[in-house]
């Protein structure tokens, strides 16, 4: 399958929020009430239109086969505790319809290129500790949970860990 990977433009924004949508309806289902998806789908449109609008230098898009089929985030960490130059994967989101096709590993392989290419010695991650299949997928890209978690409100009170890899 032939896969590009760039940095999104404002033309982007309804790709990305149409795959922000889809992609938080399939993965999150059971993990996260099914009404505060709907409530923050309502607003994806807007808020890719505001991003992209404003400039962007962390989100790129991902088309396979012709077709917009998911989205990388990533950048330094926003983390308090961040070891000097740290990186951080901010997130992988992908159409469903493009699930299980190798598409995800490229998305983290690229997001690791970019920490590389900025000198980068490690990248963190944050997951859902309920989220089993993305635990095992990002343990499957050379991640490892390094004992930090931290809670969240998604319509119900979330842990998230972090997952940390080094370069």
């Amino acid at each position: 399958m032939t896969v590009s990977i760039r940095l999104a433009l404002p033309a982007d924004a309804r790709d990305m929020a149409e795959i922000h949508m889809r992609s938080w309806e399939a993965a999150y289902a059971g993990i996260i009430p099914g009404e505060y998806i709907r409530e923050k789908n309502r607003g994806r449109p807007a808020l890719w239109e505001r991003v992209l609008a404003g400039g962007n230098d962390s989100r790129y898009i991902i088309h396979a086969e012709g077709r917009a089929a998911g989205f990388v985030t990533c950048g330094p960490s926003r983390d308090d505790d961040a070891r000097d130059g740290a990186w951080e994967l901010y997130g992988i989101y992908l159409h469903p319809d493009f699930y299980r096709q190798g598409i995800g590993t490229q998305a983290v392989d690229f997001a690791l290129g970019k920490a590389r290419e900025r000198g980068v010695r490690e990248i963190t991650l944050w997951v859902f500790a309920e989220n089993a299949d993305s635990i095992a997928f990002y343990r499957a890209c050379g991640f490892s949970p390094d004992g930090k978690s931290q809670t969240g409100e998604f319509g119900k009170t979330l842990v998230m860990i972090r997952m940390r890899r080094a370069l």
